[in-house]
């Protein structure tokens, strides 16, 4: 099977065959750079998407992945991310092993059908020339035979005619010699282009033809097979990365496998946990028992010592029961009940010796030095150094994490001062490299360092091995050394800063005895507090509930009351408010309508 032989007559139809040939493959090309192109941008769509979604660094979204359902999560990401380097390298492998090489020799094709094409109507030209010869050798050789027979045809007339001279007869003869003689020639030359246009045209079918055809057929083949092995190679392109994206995916479901539930909800746990103990039970008020009171309802200590259970309950308890009152909805205010005291000469319940004391100790709980130590703590922002703020369990987790800290600097400042050392040995073994003692000076700073970092790091063992346990309460000269009361009334910061039993943002402390606590407010709040300025309002507030504010920081409302908003909610459920310049506090958010004003920010003080 061979063009030359098989298609000697269809060289214009061969022409346009090799020419769709190339179309095609130019058309492949286009086809896989489109391809290539669709790998990178569907690559560097998969980039984003997993960039998108990574968290960002130094954020509270970063802490929240510390779940093995969220690392799983990065891990998909990170997986994502190499799964769409697969995809890259896909486009460039098409773009190097199949566009580049296909490109190249498409061009060399385009060359080779040009000369084989050029040498078929080379070939096609030099028949037609010797065709045109032959034909021309033809129409003279029977030219001249006519001549010849019209010439011979004129002397036999001559010489058959009387009348007609010799001399006209000899020359007639004369003429059809010649005219013979010319037909003769004629006849030779045409017989001799005659065999030579047919050698030539012989040549031309059965060699010159068949020859440049089958180069045109053999050039059409490599052409096929050259495409065929390209898309063999796009489908390799393919399969070479799939052992990695299956990778990837394996990687993803064993991110899936390392979920555990179990870790995740002891990590929530740890992340929330207050260590508070759940309230106790209330005890029973028994209201139709007189009391029988063996001591003086003005005494001090007696109504102290009688009236604890029900600090106790006012305090302890209600402290305890903090983390359930932030509600977004409020509760109902709590119905009015009959006053025992409305019975005229009826028995007085106990609850009417505690009420009085009860009422007049949270008043003084609440005064002016109260407000005034809360409000420089909530204004000035900073955090307690121990992170007393904090519930038991998430202040050891803070110390723990502060401890270690700690150790870590500790760690980088004695590497760097085991560096100077052997820097200043090799200065005392090679003074020409440098001075000794210049190294003194830094080598005591970070001495200095070090030290000055294990006694915080000390301290901060000391708080943390009292919140585990293992040490007894501290003393009023361990809070001395620790360096957390500087200020010229270190008793007053100290049960100011720690002593509260529950706060609006959530804090707590330790219990102290009501002497204690009686003490503290006889002691100088108001020579430290009195000074600062009030706070400037920035809007005002409508009470859409009565509030009895029980606890240390709080302030009563009742229901329609205006007051005036000095600090906002900063997202702990809870909104500072002023009265009046002695009477400011917190009360819940929910139970108030604010409106704040934007444009008078700081313009409302009192005075």
């Amino acid at each position: 099977m061979s063009w030359g032989t098989e298609l000697w007559d269809q060289f214009d139809n061969l022409e346009k065959h090799t020419q769709w040939g190339i179309d095609i493959l130019e058309k492949y090309i286009k086809f896989v750079k489109e391809r290539t192109e669709i790998e990178l941008s569907y690559a560097k769509q998969l980039r984003n998407l997993s960039k998108k979604y990574q968290p960002k660094k130094n954020s509270k979204e970063e802490e929240e992945y510390k779940y093995t359902s969220c690392k799983a999560f990065i891990s998909t990401l990170n997986e994502m991310n190499d799964y769409a380097g697969q995809h890259e390298v896909i486009s460039e492998n098409m773009a190097s092993q199949i566009i580049v090489d296909l490109a190249r020799y498409v061009q060399e094709l385009k060359q080779e059908r040009k000369s084989n094409f050029h040498d078929g109507r080379k070939a096609q030209q030099h028949i037609e020339t010797c065709w045109k010869q032959l034909e021309s050798s033809k129409r003279r050789f029977e030219r001249d035979c006519k001549e010849a027979d019209r010439a011979q045809q004129y002397f036999e007339k001559m010489d058959a005619d009387i009348n007609v001279t010799k001399a006209d007869v000899e020359k007639a003869r004369q003429q059809a010699q010649i005219r013979h003689q010319m037909a003769e020639d004629s006849k030779a030359d045409y017989s001799s282009i005659l065999q030579k246009f047919n050698h030539e045209q012989h040549e031309y079918y059965h060699t010159h033809i068949p020859n440049i055809f089958q180069k045109i057929q053999e050039m059409e083949e490599r052409r096929i097979v050259r495409m065929g092995e390209s898309m063999k190679t796009y489908a390799e392109v393919d399969r070479q990365v799939i052992p990695i994206i299956g990778k990837c995916l394996d990687g993803i479901v064993k991110a899936a496998e390392s979920i555990d539930q179990k870790n995740d909800s002891q990590l929530v746990i740890e992340a929330y946990k207050s260590g508070f103990e759940p309230p106790g039970d209330i005890e029973f008020e028994d209201y139709t028992q007189p009391m029988k009171r063996t001591v003086s309802d003005n005494s001090l200590s007696n109504s102290r010592g009688e009236g604890k259970p029900d600090l106790k309950f006012g305090g302890k308890s209600k402290g305890k029961l903090w983390p359930f009152i932030k509600k977004n909805k409020p509760p109902p205010p709590p119905p009015a009940s009959a006053s025992p005291s409305a019975v005229p000469n009826g028995p007085q319940s106990p609850k009417q010796q505690k009420e009085p004391l009860s009422h007049r100790f949270n008043e003084f709980m609440t005064s002016k030095p109260k407000i005034h130590c809360f409000r420089s703590l909530k204004r000035g922002g900073a955090t307690p150094e121990d992170f007393s703020n904090l519930p038991p369990e998430q202040r050891r987790k803070k110390l723990q994490q502060k401890v270690d800290e700690l150790n870590k600097e500790i760690q980088k400042e004695m590497d760097q001062r085991d560096a100077i050392t052997k820097m200043k040995d090799v200065y005392l073994k090679n003074p020409q490299m440098g001075d000794p003692a210049s190294l003194d000076h830094k080598l005591a700073e970070v001495s200095q360092n070090i030290e000055k970092l294990r006694l915080e790091t000390q301290k901060f063992e000391a708080w943390l091995a009292e919140v585990e346990g293992r040490l007894p309460a501290r003393n009023e000269q361990a809070r001395r050394q620790s360096g957390l009361y500087d200020s010229q009334n270190p008793p007053t910061v100290n049960n100011c800063a720690q002593d509260r039993e529950s706060s609006p943002d959530g804090s707590y402390t330790e219990e102290q005895n009501q002497e204690s606590e009686v003490k503290v407010l006889a002691t100088d709040f108001d020579d430290e507090f009195d000074d600062e300025e009030p706070l400037p309002a920035i809007g005002t507030c409508k009470a859409l509930y009565t509030f009895e504010g029980q606890n240390e920081g709080t302030i009563s409302v009742v229901e329609g009351e205006t007051l005036y908003v000095i600090e906002e909610d900063k997202g702990d459920g809870w909104t500072r408010i002023r009265r009046n310049e002695d009477e400011e506090g917190y009360v819940p958010t929910s139970y108030v309508e604010v409106c704040l004003d934007k444009n008078a920010k700081g313009a409302k003080t009192y005075i």
